[in-house]
């Protein structure tokens, strides 16, 4: 079942397992996402790991709350906080992108309040990349309000100036939203502060050790994977119980380039072996 609600600050969904099996998955979006991106994968992680599936709305995206602060201490207090509003067990937090520095983040920050952490595609470093190619989507949303377009496919064209990739413009335009008002698409997503906030959200400062199971997830053909290897061992101080894997012909959107492997190395790691 999946039911919206807006019970603390995150706006969420929540895909309930029929007979769920173990703690409830938290699952964390991207730069410019939203839990809309999981909408499909979160009944299907639902359904096959038997286990409850809650896909939030971070601060200042889709459904979430607007703030002026935007960083990923920010973000991972929110999530701290949403666990304890629900009073979930030891959770295990999912993260992509974005999402996956907020989780480890949060696992840094309070240890004891999760079970296990699942990071999609994103190593605990600096990584100016993130700068370089979301900027020009603040340029490129602001190009959106300034023209007003009154359909899709003319926010496509405008989008089209800043980014030739027509899956990551897709992507992009699931922030727009159309205001009946004035005929016209607007972006659902705070990109204001969003681009002020880059320098941040590309480094990881963060200190500490969680020391519960960490599996890191990347694209075979990820800018991010040569990342994984050149700081392995910073990476293992902060999480010595961690593993990575990779998954081969994806790139930076792992779970939507190979859904089924991704579910396949999800299942291997939730599922005891004979159980499914």
């Amino acid at each position: 079942m999946n039911s919206s609600k807006r019970l603390v600050s995150l706006a969420f969904d929540k895909y309930a397992a029929k007979s769920p099996r173990g703690p409830p998955l938290i699952v964390s979006h991207g730069l410019y996402g939203s839990k809309m991106n999981w909408r499909t994968m979160g009944k299907v992680l639902s359904t096959r790991l038997s286990r409850d599936v809650y896909a939030v709305d971070l601060r200042n995206h889709g459904d979430s709350f607007r703030s002026d602060t935007h960083t990923l201490e920010a973000m991972a207090t929110d999530l701290t906080q949403f666990i304890a509003d629900h009073n979930l067990e030891k959770p295990v937090l999912v993260g992509h992108s974005m999402g996956g520095k907020v989780t480890m983040t949060s696992a840094l920050q309070s240890p004891e309040s999760i079970s296990q952490l699942v990071v999609i595609d994103i190593p605990p470093v600096y990584f100016g990349y993130v700068v370089l190619r979301f900027g020009k989507y603040t340029d490129a949303f602001e190009a959106i309000e300034r023209e007003r377009p009154d359909r899709l496919a003319v926010a496509d064209k405008i989008l089209e100036r800043y980014e030739q990739n027509k899956g990551v413009r897709q992507f992009l335009l699931t922030n727009l939203r159309r205001n009946e008002d004035i005929g016209s698409y607007t972006i659902k997503a705070n990109y204001h502060v969003l681009g002020k906030s880059l320098d941040n959200l590309a480094g990881f400062d963060t200190k500490g050790t969680f020391e519960k199971p960490t599996l890191f997830i990347t694209g075979g053909d990820s800018p991010y994977r040569p990342q994984f290897h050149e700081h392995r061992d910073e990476i293992l101080r902060m999480f010595p119980n961690s593993i990575l894997e990779t998954i081969e012909n994806a790139n930076h959107w792992v779970h939507a380039d190979q859904p089924e492997a991704f579910v396949k190395l999800m299942i291997k790691t939730f599922m005891p072996s004979g159980s499914h």
